[in-house]
């Protein structure tokens, strides 16, 4: 480890769970490099991730965004390229723009289209599937409601999904970002996660809560789930 980290870790006490207030100030001082280093927690639940009824997929809004303005592009046609536009969206397009991303054009951080142009995406889903850009209706990025989309991605909203572990994990804020902006988000993030827990996942749901900054040691938290 380098010296940065082998002393921030130090701070932290590998066998103890912080409450969540605790947590989120000591990750605030374990964030020691010299950016604002993204906040991330990471929950692993208790789920059979080989099942896909034990999938756990969503979204939520983080009161307080995660730190990043995301770059949000829209595919549809007609009026609803002009909702797109009220709405913020930094990119809107149809054809024009499913050809730029075949070209390999994919300046943007998140794609929402409308359900009548999905058949069209499907030439580029072997660009977008493997980078996670491909819109899902799961992730609330396959709809006609094209403006309000648009502004809770802007505003913060995130998706959230286990991994082949069975592990979430979501960018919660920044390093810079207050401990009480942080503690909010975090556990606006668990309760969404805990109420998407699958009715054929039975025992211990979510077996522990960890959070850490990019470059900083894991802090574990208290959970009573």
């Amino acid at each position: 480890m380098s010296k940065r980290l082998n002393e921030a870790a130090k701070l932290v006490d590998k066998n103890k769970n912080y409450n969540l207030s605790e947590a989120a100030a000591l990750v605030k001082d374990t964030a020691k490099a010299k950016f604002d280093e993204t906040i991330e927690a990471h929950i692993k639940l208790g789920i059979d991730p080989k099942q896909s009824d034990q999938i756990v997929r969503g979204t939520v809004s983080l009161p307080h965004g995660i730190g990043k303005t995301r770059k949000v592009a829209v595919l549809t046609k007609g009026e609803k390229q002009k909702e797109a536009e009220s709405a913020g969206a930094d990119i809107i397009g149809s054809d024009d723009l499913i050809e730029d991303i075949a070209k390999g054009s994919l300046d943007f951080d998140v794609i929402v289209a409308t359900p009548d142009i999905m058949k069209d995406l499907s030439r580029v889903a072997k660009i977008l599937g493997p980078k996670g850009l491909m819109p899902n209706p799961k992730s609330g990025t396959v709809t006609f409601e094209i403006a309000t989309a648009v502004k809770e991605l802007k505003k913060g909203r995130v998706e959230y999904k286990n991994d082949s572990f069975g592990i979430v994990h979501v960018p919660v804020g920044k390093a810079s970002f207050e401990q009480e902006k942080l503690v909010e988000n975090i556990q606006t993030l668990i309760e969404a996660v805990t109420k998407a827990k699958p009715s054929s996942s039975k025992g211990q749901y979510i077996k522990s809560i960890s959070i850490s900054s990019t470059m900083g040691p894991g802090i574990f938290v208290e959970h009573k789930i």
